[in-house]
């Protein structure tokens, strides 16, 4: 009798699973990539799987087979979150181009961030490619404050902000620091991920009372503060550890821009330096770009009002005025200074040691801090093309500073993960899970690489075959496709709701 019973026990469990992989198997998903290397930062995942795709989500990971209404084939690639830029300045149509092709599914504008963040994205308002979003510009608001002027973002249309303007070198008072605080807190109301601040570019500008206000809101909302500290000379900590004193003190969450551009030969003492604060309660991270120039405007702060050359150990020949690709003269600065007080230079100083340096640290983050590009005809620099690719290119497979995983990591997961600092929707990005946001990259490990450089910045990567933004298939085969627009505007809620 016991051994009938489990004769029916065994065939009702067969049954059972008979009936699970039937069903399994018949599943039809919208999109389905079938036997690729799978590398999911977060779980450690590493092995061949094929990914089952519905409705925007990742609804399947599966050694067996999967049926889709499309299939892509990643034999011999690698699957991966989609990259996550945190630093970028180029929310247009040629920058959302060239970044998808460098496998960039989520683009932000977190250190000069804009007011109001209704604003932010003007020229994805008939659709986007990719997913955008801004923190709070405090320069935004400095400027509305002080000068009365609407200037939401550092352009609009194509037309960008005047610098210097009385927002850039005057001291606020007492009301006007009350007034700033009221616009931030809109900001964040409105959904601004965190707090932008260009503090180097109105370095002499911003008083202790105001950039300590700036602190207590992140810490009151609960979101991050981007800074561009100040800059000292050659590397002089004094602006991190001013940033540091302010997040030990208020709690919030710090994030400092380009650490490699501001610390130079110093990055490892920097970064043990928030190593320090991490390990006594701070809550910071940082990050850094793959290419060795800094580009801005001719009329930042570092450039009008202090000694470039001391600082960054460099005279005008290596400089080029990025519009052109032209090395500099004195001459030449002068008479773009004076004319185009609002074009954009690279300034060539940063070392591939302080680059290699940061990269090892394991909380680095890598963007791009693209430069605004609107017309192929004119130039920019080659991070908007290449930042990505070159990770996987030359720092992973020639330099072998990094493994696959670990960079992955870095363009990715440590975004994603940090980013939850502002917003619940992150959790569902930067990883390769079930449950997931299907926002996923593609490449060959093997040919992956950079192709632009300063002169040719649009030059497109080699072996980014795939870009799938909220499962939708936008680049295929290394070419963009047109017609379609899942990016959607990624918001602050959380702020909103603590």
């Amino acid at each position: 009798m016991i051994q009938i019973s489990r004769t029916k026990i065994l065939i009702s469990f067969l049954l059972a699973t008979c009936v699970f992989h039937s069903a399994h198997a018949a599943t039809q998903y919208d999109t389905v990539i079938l036997n690729g290397r799978v590398i999911d930062p977060e779980t450690g995942t590493d092995e061949t799987l094929n990914i089952g795709i519905i409705k925007g989500s990742i609804a399947s990971m599966s050694s067996k087979p999967l049926a889709g209404k499309r299939v892509i084939d990643a034999s011999n690639k690698v699957v991966a979150p989609g990259f996550i830029d945190v630093h970028s300045h180029t929310p247009t149509l040629l920058g959302q181009h060239a970044n998808l092709l460098d496998g960039v599914t989520t683009q932000l504008d977190l250190e000069a961030g804009s007011y109001p963040i209704s604003f932010y994205g003007e020229h994805y308002k008939a659709g986007a490619q990719l997913n955008y979003g801004s923190s709070v510009g405090h320069f935004a608001v400095r400027i509305k404050v002080i000068e009365g002027v609407d200037q939401p973002y550092i352009f609009v249309g194509r037309k960008g902000t005047t610098v210097p303007g009385a927002a850039w070198i005057q001291p606020a008072t007492a009301e006007q620091i009350t007034e700033m605080r009221h616009l931030v807190n809109l900001g964040l109301d409105e959904g601004g991920l965190g707090i932008g601040v260009l503090l180097d570019y109105m370095t002499e500008a911003v008083s202790d009372a105001e950039l300590k206000m700036l602190f207590e809101v992140a810490s009151d909302r609960n979101v991050p503060i981007y800074i561009h500290v100040r800059r000292g000379y050659t590397g002089d900590p004094a602006g991190l550890l001013e940033a540091i004193k302010l997040a030990t003190q208020t709690k919030a969450a710090l994030f400092v821009c380009h650490i490699t551009h501001n610390a130079m030969g110093n990055v490892a003492k920097w970064l043990k330096m928030i190593d320090t604060a991490n390990a006594n309660g701070a809550n910071i991270t940082t990050e850094t770009l793959s290419y060795a120039a800094g580009g801005t405007s001719i009329s930042a702060d570092v450039f009008r009002r202090r000694d470039w050359q001391k600082i960054f150990d460099i005279t005008y020949e290596d400089v080029q005025w990025v519009a052109t690709g032209e090395w500099l003269t004195e001459e030449t600065w002068n008479k773009y200074a004076k004319e185009h007080p609002n074009g954009m230079v690279n300034h060539h100083y940063v070392k591939e040691d302080w680059v290699e340096t940061a990269l090892r640290w394991p909380g680095m983050m890598v963007s791009t801090d693209a430069l605004p590009a609107f017309d192929l005809d004119i130039m920019t620099n080659p991070n908007i093309s290449g930042t990505f690719s070159r990770v996987l290119g030359h720092y992973v497979r020639e330099r072998g500073i990094l493994s696959l995983a670990e960079a992955i990591k870095k363009l990715s997961y440590n975004q994603a993960k940090w980013m939850e600092n502002a917003s619940p929707i992150f959790a569902k990005k930067g990883r390769l899970q079930v449950g997931a946001d299907a926002d996923i990259v593609i490449f060959d490990p093997s040919t992956v690489a950079a192709n632009a450089t300063y002169g040719k910045p649009y030059l497109k990567p080699t072996g980014i075959d795939h870009v799938l933004v909220a499962g939708r298939h936008i680049v295929e085969n290394g070419l963009r496709l047109e017609g379609r627009y899942p990016g959607k505007k990624l918001l602050n809620t959380r702020a909103n709701n603590e």
